[in-house]
């Protein structure tokens, strides 16, 4: 008998229905987009007043940007969440991660000098890096075929929900300084253990455990788990779809980790701009990425050429830094316009896509690794930029611009270019017509 976490159509048969089950269950999942996103711009916005408060300097400001659920600690956290994804299943890791992410938050609710937020900071990020790539497999795995796209999507729309209800947070709390910040991660403390609660009525992913009963898997599992060669990854077709999802995604994330976490930074420090409008100018990218990711991604995702939808939000995002190589960041027209293409580009480009992507390029028991692997590659290589980005950024915004157009030009043409074709099937008939073609 099939639970409602299982396609029924596993190559050819009926469709199945999306139920209230398939929402909960994705709403759980996507807390940790919540989170993570959350605990980024919480960082974000406390990071001039924790400068102010602790005397850092831009080498440490760096630092703290680089071991943050930004960069390094993420991607240490989904290099080892998502190989225990499939060694262990889905839901021992997406379960038990938000209790290390509660501990680390309450570090930095009490963090009184710069060892204690370092601590904090690192805890965070191993805690959302682990959870990621399991919460986005077990969705893409639950989900019916005709549903898989909106379904992961919502995972991306909580990503931004997490980032907008903490910068309301922060605005509101403005007056109050560091006592502000320290109820920001206070409350995503709070929706850490409460998501863990209402997670243990959760079951594990049918097609992981049919994976991993069948015989058709033990030689697989023994490269990748028992000799830890990870060859069957690294090879033929996947090794294809990590490569491609590679250069897509950690260019883009240069760019996007770049704003997440310094935007506010940068703001306050180059354009004389108060903390609660450089709050409020960072509200406006996550909403204009939330609006076009609902209006339009979601919806119609797999009725609009995925190329086509890909490539245009694409060429938004390189126009936004353009402005900023042409007109100077002290106009506010310029940064707004900046924030709004930005964020209307990366709704219906990279974030949503990537995931939807690497949910269907890879067999089920190397979905989750190859995510965490990809993951967290992309955000240590955005914890080394991010040792550099206020040192570049204190020399003015134009070489920091041309560097984020750059990196964004060259992840929009390399995914509208070999952007895959697998809307709308199964995972088991994209898995077999990937292995015939390497077959043949």
């Amino acid at each position: 008998m099939t639970e409602p976490g299982i396609d029924a159509d596993s190559g050819g048969g009926p469709e199945q229905r999306t139920t209230g089950q398939h929402w909960r269950w994705t709403i759980m999942a996507s807390m940790a987009d919540y989170i993570d996103a959350g605990s980024i711009v919480a960082g974000g916005a406390g990071l001039s007043m924790w400068a102010n408060a602790f005397h850092l300097t831009h080498t440490t400001v760096g630092f703290l940007g680089a071991i943050s659920s930004n960069a390094i600690s993420a991607g240490i956290g989904g290099l080892i969440g998502g190989w225990l994804g499939d060694r262990l299943g889905r839901k021992r890791v997406y379960q038990y991660d938000l209790l290390l992410y509660a501990f680390g938050g309450l570090w930095l609710v009490f963090a009184m000098n710069l060892p204690m937020l370092a601590i904090g900071y690192f805890l965070v990020g191993i805690a959302v890096g682990a959870d990621l790539p399991t919460s986005w497999s077990l969705i893409a795995e639950f989900a019916p075929h005709q549903a898989r796209r909106k379904l992961v999507g919502m995972t991306n729309l909580f990503w931004y929900i997490g980032p907008v209800v903490t910068l309301c947070l922060a605005l509101v709390l403005s007056p109050l300084g560091l006592l502000g910040i320290r109820i920001l991660f206070a409350h995503l403390v709070i929706v850490a253990l409460v998501t863990w609660y209402f997670r243990r009525g959760m079951v594990e992913s049918e097609r992981w455990e049919a994976a991993r009963a069948s015989d058709d898997v033990d030689d697989e599992r023994a490269s990748v788990f028992q000799l830890g060669r990870l060859k069957s990854l690294f090879s033929g077709a996947n090794a294809r779809a990590l490569a491609f999802l590679f250069v897509v995604f950690t260019f883009w994330q240069i760019a996007a980790g770049t704003y997440g976490f310094f935007f506010p930074y940068i703001l306050r420090s180059l354009g004389n701009t108060s903390q609660v409008a450089s709050v409020a100018v960072e509200g406006a990218w996550f909403i204009s990425a939330m609006l076009s990711l609902g209006i339009i991604f979601i919806p119609f995702g797999d009725r609009i050429n995925r190329r086509l939808m890909f490539g245009t939000g694409a060429a938004l995002q390189v126009i936004a830094f353009v402005l900023l190589l042409v007109f100077p960041i002290s106009n506010s027209w310029v940064v707004i316009s900046n924030v709004v293409l930005f964020g209307v580009g990366q709704g219906v480009a990279q974030w949503p896509f990537v995931r939807v992507w690497a949910s269907e390029l890879f067999p089920t028991m190397l979905r989750s690794t190859a995510q965490g692997f990809n993951f967290g590659v992309m955000r240590i290589i955005v914890g080394v930029w991010s040792l550099f980005v206020p040192m570049i950024a204190a020399g003015g915004i134009t070489v920091l611009a041309s560097i984020l157009a750059t990196v964004l030009a060259i992840s929009g043409v390399v995914g509208t270019i070999f952007a895959p074709d697998t809307g709308g099937r199964s995972l088991e008939a994209i898995e077999a017509e990937r292995a015939d073609r390497a077959g043949g």
